[in-house]
């Protein structure tokens, strides 16, 4: 599943292939999205150049003169720059043809993405409006997580995971930041110290900038690809990794069910 890093790996493979680029076609084989691809959505598009290729949370902004193009990759989704008469496979859902005969295409075998239009702030969107604040911003630090965990009850790793707390911190990379945190994931949020606060904040931005480093080389794969999914596994300590000794303390790895997600962590680090 694309998380915010892949995402963000998306945002910096595309950019330097479709901005500036006059958009001359629009080509939707099946609208049938989470929500579905509006049928006017060749009239915004088609004359207009993208702008800019921004990320919130794990959606794409591309914005134009007149609005921004929102797309979200759902559990399966991909992009890809490639020749405007490559022959579209199973699952290539929505092509944007550019004047220089390339287009941007959008693979989606689960259909669980989005492709939108929004002609206002993209930021005040109903998708987006409510958001917490991104992980690597300047408005994600221990003050912040310290407040917002006052007096919560829910588990630390749930609470992560909320994106109205804080966007993009994926089942993933929750449980590598809490083990790098020496947190144990069941911890109540209220019951998280100032100090856990400074550590967890620290290892999420790390687990967060490692991913997105590991995904720099990647970023080919955007460009005439056979449409494989160009993610990118990372070196983990934990997740995935049942039984397997702790890398710290060479206890073995236990795995629980939080919130119908799994959870890994080391009894021995994690308090």
């Amino acid at each position: 599943m694309p998380e915010l890093p892949e995402v963000e790996t998306t945002a910096r493979g595309i950019r330097p292939h479709v901005v500036g680029k006059k958009i001359t076609g629009v080509l939707v084989r099946d609208a049938r999205l989470r929500w579905p691809v509006p049928a006017d959505l060749p009239d915004h598009l088609v004359g207009n150049r993208i702008e800019q290729v921004e990320r919130r949370a794990k959606y794409l902004l591309l914005r134009t003169h007149t609005g921004t193009l929102l797309i979200h990759l759902g559990m399966s989704g991909s992009l890809r720059i490639l020749p405007e008469k490559t022959p579209a496979q199973p699952h290539d859902h929505v092509d944007l043809v550019f004047a220089d005969h390339t287009c941007l295409r959008l693979r989606d075998p689960r259909r669980f993405g989005a492709m939108l239009w929004c002609e206002d702030d993209p930021h005040a969107h109903k998708l987006l409006r409510t958001l917490g604040p991104e992980p690597l911003g300047d408005g994600f630090d221990a003050d912040y997580l310290f407040r917002a965990t006052r007096k919560r009850k829910v588990d630390i790793k749930q609470l992560l995971m909320n994106q109205n707390i804080v966007v993009g911190v994926g089942n993933i990379y929750a449980n590598e930041a809490l083990f790098l945190a020496g947190i144990y994931p069941r911890r109540a949020a209220g019951k998280v110290t100032r100090e856990q606060c400074v550590r967890l904040v620290d290892e999420i931005k790390n687990v967060l900038n490692y991913a997105i480093t590991q995904g720099g080389t990647t970023l080919r794969d955007f460009v005439g690809s056979n449409g494989d999914s160009g993610y990118f596994q990372l070196k983990l300590n934990v997740y995935g990794k049942e039984g397997a000794p702790c890398p710290l303390c060479r206890s073995p790895i236990k795995q629980i069910r939080q919130g119908q997600r799994s959870t890994f962590y080391c009894g021995r680090c994690q308090k």
